[in-house]
C-alpha cells in the first residue's frame, strides 16, 4: 500500500500529480495523470494533452487513496528502477 512514508520508492505511474513549484513558471499548476516516467521527466496526461515535465527543481503533489503528499523532484530524479530499488 503506498503511503507518505514510502512514496520515493513507490511506484508512480498510474498517481494524479500536481507541480507546485517550479523553477519553470509555466510549468507550475499543470496537472494530470502520470502515464510514464523516465531518469529525468515525468509524463503527465493533462486536460490539455500530454506534458513532459523534468522532475528536478520541481516540487510535486501526489494524490493516492484519498491522501496527498508533497515531494521535492530532485529525490525523484533516478530511473524508476533505481528508485525502486532495482538494478540499473
Amino acid at each position: 500500500m503506498i503511503t507518505k512514508e514510502n512514496l520515493l520508492i513507490h511506484e508512480i505511474i498510474g498517481l494524479e500529480a500536481t507541480v507546485v513549484k517550479s523553477n519553470n513558471e509555466q510549468t507550475t499548476g499543470i496537472s494530470g495523470k502520470v502515464i510514464d516516467e523516465t531518469k529525468s521527466m515525468f509524463l503527465l496526461n493533462t486536460k490539455n494533452g500530454i506534458k513532459k515535465i523534468p522532475k528536478k527543481n520541481t516540487e510535486w503533489k501526489f494524490s493516492f487513496d484519498r491522501n496527498e503528499s508533497t515531494v521535492n523532484g530532485n529525490l525523484l530524479a533516478k530511473r524508476p528502477q533505481e528508485r525502486l530499488g532495482g538494478q540499473a
